[in-house]
């Protein structure tokens, strides 16, 4: 299935990175703590596939998962899945001592979904010089095993361009992903910014 072809793929894969690198270095600023990123992948997926393919990002066992629309000129949802104990150790990071209860932990991980996809998806529109909004970010998932953590009920498109990320911390063991999906009928504004994108180059 092709919905962009290799040179946007390229281009995407380019700014995505750059994108990617902003929200690492908003995180790091927050944090105080280096943050390692893995090189962006983008694939085109079935919407049925998109709930095993986000299990398999997120690996066995549980997970949490945070959901962002971005609305405007490229519009889709961004997913922030995060691994088990994600949450202490960023309460740990901001000394947040052992009063981190259930609701301070959702809003830990709210706020920092909101940073990260902000400071990514704000960078990559940015380079596209595309107009975008943010809706509020909402739990999806808390603390549920991986499978479970996006029914295929839960997705409109029938398919969908999938922009993933990994985010780490130096010797902690947060992990988290962030996912960028962009239902078909919007696919066609991404080619021609991204079309724009190359010509300009």
């Amino acid at each position: 299935m092709e919905i962009i072809n290799s040179d946007q793929r390229d281009a995407l894969q380019e700014i995505a990175n750059i994108g990617m690198g902003q929200a690492g270095a908003s995180i790091a600023q927050v944090l105080g703590t280096f943050v390692e990123l893995s090189v962006p992948q983008i694939r085109a997926v079935d919407a049925a596939e998109i709930p095993a393919t986000l299990a398999a990002l997120a690996g066995d066992g549980v997970a949490s998962a945070v959901r962002q629309a971005f609305l405007g000129e490229l519009r889709g949802e961004a997913i922030v899945i995060f691994a088990e104990h994600s949450a202490s150790d960023l309460a740990d990071l901001l000394s947040y001592g052992d009063a981190l209860d259930a609701p301070a932990s959702r809003e830990l991980l709210l706020d920092i979904s909101n940073v990260l996809v902000g400071a990514c998806l704000g960078g990559i529109a940015e380079l596209l010089r595309a107009e975008i909004g943010f809706s509020a970010p909402s739990l999806l998932a808390d603390q549920v095993a991986t499978s479970k953590l996006l029914q295929a009920d839960a997705i409109a498109a029938r398919c969908a361009l999938l922009v993933e990320v990994r985010f780490g911390l130096e010797k902690r063991v947060f992990r988290c992903h962030l996912v960028m999906l962009m239902p078909e009928d919007a696919i066609t504004a991404l080619r021609l910014a991204l079309d724009r994108f190359i010509e300009e180059l």
